[in-house]
């Protein structure tokens, strides 16, 4: 499928206190959205659903993303997301660490669908 990016977006969360890297994830993705109120699809005649979309999530302990809960953001879309090691975890004098988690968000569509 020959996939072309037309969008790429960046965004930045926080658990401040709970250590909770599935939700600074989920709000760098947020972040990220709320930046952005192009219409990409209708820009280019597809249905929202068309919408191939790529998420990178960076934090220090990747594993303890929760993948489902991160796609569940995006109402339409084919979603991909990927989690590796970036972020932050910000040492506290008492509790957990502040967690910061890096989000990149890429919408591309089949272009070729588009003339065939």
């Amino acid at each position: 499928m020959p996939k072309t990016r037309v969008l790429t977006e960046f965004g930045m969360g926080t658990s401040l206190r709970r250590q909770d890297y599935t939700q600074a994830a989920k709000r760098a993705l947020q972040d990220a959205l709320w930046h952005n109120s192009i219409n990409m699809a209708e820009l280019f005649g597809f249905a929202k659903e068309a919408m191939i979309v790529d998420v990178e999530i960076a934090v220090q302990q990747p594993d303890q993303v929760d993948i489902s809960t991160l796609s569940e953001v995006f109402p339409y879309g084919q979603v991909t997301v990927s989690v590796g090691h970036g972020g932050l975890d910000i040492p506290r004098p008492t509790g957990k660490p502040t967690v910061i988690a890096n989000a990149a968000i890429s919408v591309s569509f089949d272009m070729e669908k588009a003339h065939g």
